[in-house]
């Protein structure tokens, strides 16, 4: 069996706010205990890069992320922003929510696999734009 670790093998490219943002998010215990020890395993091989040098197909805050369930086929379109920013009426959804910290920091491309709800999904990233 791959374990999350195994799959989610490329290093996450961060902003230092956001990785700053993260470790806060860790602190405040919010998290199942195997999505912060992948996310905690994450920060520590992650790449801090100033605003203007993340690549723009990075997951980050201000992104639009196109993702494929692996089992299902089905793909879903998510409109990432600041948790104060973001606003469930005009279709956004937090960095920090579920698929927010499964998706951050990861280039189009990578396969993710993250703890949603008690159930282990595995998800594409397809494309990644920003908004």
């Amino acid at each position: 069996m791959t374990t999350i670790n195994e799959m989610n093998e490329s290093p996450v490219i961060l902003t230092k706010g956001m990785y700053d943002l993260l470790k806060d998010h860790i602190r405040r215990k919010k998290l199942s205990k195997l999505n912060e020890a992948e996310l905690e395993a994450q920060l520590r091989k992650a790449t801090q890069v100033v605003t203007r040098d993340l690549p723009p197909d990075v997951v980050a805050i201000g992104t639009m992320v196109t993702v494929q369930d692996t089992t299902t086929g089905e793909q879903e379109v998510f409109k990432f922003l600041a948790p104060d920013r973001a606003r469930k009426k005009n279709g956004t959804v937090s960095i920090l929510s579920p698929m927010g910290l499964a998706m951050v920091g990861y280039p189009e491309g990578a396969t993710v696999q993250w703890e949603f709800e008690g159930r282990m999904k595995t998800y594409e990233i397809v494309s990644v734009s920003r908004i």
